[in-house]
């Protein structure tokens, strides 16, 4: 589970077995955990953040999406779906 960035209570990860599908990236706090794609970024999945919280979420992964996609990159190669 390589993470790419932590920022305040949030983990930025992917998990290393999904190079199937296009770039994205998890994010958890506690329990919470959504799913952003990063091309374009937009929400793939959530369990348990609110839309408050959610849209907070995003607004970071927006300012964090070429570092994100550097770590997507890195570990997985340069192709993207």
């Amino acid at each position: 589970m390589p993470v790419v960035l932590r920022v305040g209570p949030y983990v930025f990860f992917f998990f290393s077995l999904e190079n199937d599908e296009p770039p994205h990236i998890h994010v958890q706090r506690d329990r919470d955990v959504a799913k952003f794609w990063l091309n374009p970024v937009a929400l793939a999945s959530n369990r348990r953040y609110s839309e408050h919280e959610l849209t907070r979420i995003r607004t970071l992964v927006v300012a964090n999406r070429d570092l994100l996609l550097r770590g997507w990159h890195d570990h997985f190669g340069a192709t993207d779906h």
